[in-house]
C-alpha cells in the first residue's frame, strides 16, 4: 500500500478486531471518516484518510484490519495489515480489557522490524482501565508510551496528540532540501528537462517541480529549457550555471553541452541522494560491468503508470545495459510497492527507480531485503550515467574527497 502523491506523515492504526480503532481514528480527526461498527471486522483492508490533527498538522491515516481475523480471507487481511507498517511513520497498537498476547507481540516485531516508532494506547478505559501491572510490562519490555484511553475524555486525545508529537520521526514532516547544500543566493541552476512521449500532457513530472520549488527555497534561479536549446542559450547569454540538472535519458546531450566546469547530475540522482540508499547505490552501480550471461537483474518501479514503447524502465534501461555489457541477462520488472521475489539472491542486481511518488522510509524499505541479502543495488539515474560514460560526472556534485579515496569512482 503506497503513500501515493501523499508526503504527509503517515500513521497506522492497529489493533484486534471492535477494539475502537476506527472510533480513534474519528476522534483525532473530529469527524466521522471511518466507519464504527459493533461487529468485529468492519474494516477490511487498510485504507488510507487524510486529515488534519488539531494542534498536530495534515497526516495520512491508515486505518487496518484486525489483527486477530480468522478464517482464509483473514490470514490475507492480515498479510496487507502487516505490509502495511512498511509505509508508515508511527504505529498506534489498540489494545482494550488488559489483554496484550502474541497477536499484539507479533505487530510490535513487524514495527522492530521496520524500523517503525509506535506508541500503546489502552482504549474503552471508561469499561476497564489498564492495570499499572501491565503498564510497566510493555513499558519494561519495550520502552515505548503506553497510556489509558477513552472516546468519552477528549483530554485523552490530546495526551494522544502530544505523544504522537514527541514520538514520530522529525524526517517525516521535515522535508530536507534536494539541492539547498549545493547553492548560494542568486545561483542559476539549469534544468534540462526534454518534452517526449513519456512527458505527461500539459505539465511537468514530479521531480522537475519539486527541484523547481527547492531552488526557489533557497533563493536561487531556475532556468528551464529542452535540450536542443541548451547550446544556443549558453552561446547567447554566456550565462555560466552553478548547477545543471537533466533528465537522465538526455545524459549524453547533456554532457557534450554543458561545460565541464559546470557540475551536471540527473534529477533521479538528485532524488537518489534526496532519499534513497545513496551509499549503497555508488557502491553497487559498478558491479553493472560484473554482470555475465545468464545473470538476472531487477528493475523496481514504485507507482504503476501507463507502459510505452519507449518505457525507460521496461524498455530502454534493459536496452542501455545489454549494450554496455554485451551479456545475455534477464530483466524482471516489480511495479508498485510489491513484494520483492522470495528469490532476491538469485538475482545479480537491484535497479530501483527515483522514488519520486514514495518517501524515503518507503524506498529504503522496497531495497533493504536486496542490501541485507548482501545484492547490489542502484537507481536508474545512476545506473544510465554508468552505462552512458558520464557516472564520475554525475554523482560528482554529491560526493566528498573521502568517499574519491575509498575508489568508488
Amino acid at each position: 500500500m503506497a503513500k501515493g502523491k501523499e508526503s504527509k506523515p503517515h500513521l497506522g492504526i492497529y489493533g484486534r478486531r471492535n477494539n475502537g480503532k476506527s472510533s480513534l481514528i474519528n476522534q483525532l480527526a473530529n469527524q466521522d471518516i471511518a466507519i464504527v461498527s459493533g461487529h468485529a471486522g468492519t474494516t477490511t483492508d487498510p485504507v488510507k484518510k487524510s486529515f488534519e490533527i488539531t494542534g498536530f498538522g495534515p497526516v495520512v491515516l491508515v486505518d487496518t484490519a484486525g489483527i486477530d481475523d480468522t478464517g482464509e480471507l483473514g490470514e490475507k487481511r492480515i498479510s496487507k495489515t502487516r505490509s502495511s507498517i512498511k509505509t508508515i511513520d508511527l504505529g498506534i497498537l489498540i489494545i482494550t480489557h488488559n489483554t496484550f498476547g502474541n497477536f499484539e507481540r507479533n505487530v510490535i516485531e513487524e514495527f522492530r522490524k521496520n524500523y517503525t516508532p509506535f506508541i500503546v494506547v489502552h482504549n474503552k478505559s471508561d469499561r476497564e482501565p489498564l492495570t499499572p501491572e501491565l503498564k510497566r510490562q510493555i513499558q519494561n519490555e519495550y520502552n515505548c508510551y503506553v497510556f489509558d484511553y477513552s472516546i468519552l475524555n477528549s483530554d485523552n486525545s490530546d495526551l494522544i496528540i502530544q505523544t504522537i508529537k514527541q514520538t514520530i520521526p522529525e524526517s517525516a514532516y521535515k522535508i530536507p532540501s534536494l539541492v539547498g547544500d549545493l547553492l548560494s543566493y542568486g545561483d542559476i541552476v539549469l534544468l534540462i528537462t526534454p518534452i517526449d512521449i513519456e512527458a505527461p500532457a500539459g505539465r511537468l513530472i514530479l521531480p522537475q517541480v519539486q527541484t523547481i520549488r527547492d531552488v526557489l527555497d533557497n533563493d536561487a534561479v531556475s532556468i528551464i529549457l529542452k535540450e536542443r536549446e541548451v547550446d544556443a542559450f549558453l552561446k547567447r547569454t554566456d550565462i555560466k550555471p552553478k548547477l545543471a540538472i537533466t533528465d537522465s535519458q538526455m545524459f549524453t546531450k547533456a554532457d557534450s553541452s554543458v561545460p565541464h566546469d559546470v557540475p551536471l547530475t540527473s534529477f533521479s540522482i538528485v532524488l537518489a541522494r534526496f532519499k534513497g540508499d545513496f551509499e549503497n547505490y555508488l557502491k553497487g552501480t559498478p558491479t553493472i560491468s560484473e554482470l555475465k550471461d545468464g545473470d538476472r537483474v531487477l528493475l523496481l518501479e514504485s507507482c504503476t503508470h501507463h507502459v510505452s514503447c519507449d518505457d525507460i524502465g521496461r524498455i530502454k534501461i534493459p536496452r542501455w545495459i545489454t549494450n554496455f555489457t554485451g551479456k545475455n541477462l534477464e530483466f524482471k520488472v516489480v511495479a508498485g510497492l510489491n513484494d520483492l521475489p522470495e528469490d532476491i539472491q538469485e538475482y545479480a542486481l537491484v535497479i530501483q527507480c527515483g522514488g519520486c511518488m514514495i518517501t524515503r522510509k518507503q524506498l529504503i524499505n522496497r531495497i533493504r531485503p536486496a542490501v541485507e541479502a548482501g545484492v547490489p543495488v542502484t537507481n536508474y539515474g545512476m545506473a544510465i550515467a554508468y552505462v552512458q560514460g558520464i557516472y564520475h560526472r554525475a554523482i560528482a556534485p554529491f560526493i566528498s574527497q573521502e568517499i574519491e579515496a575509498l575508489d568508488y569512482l
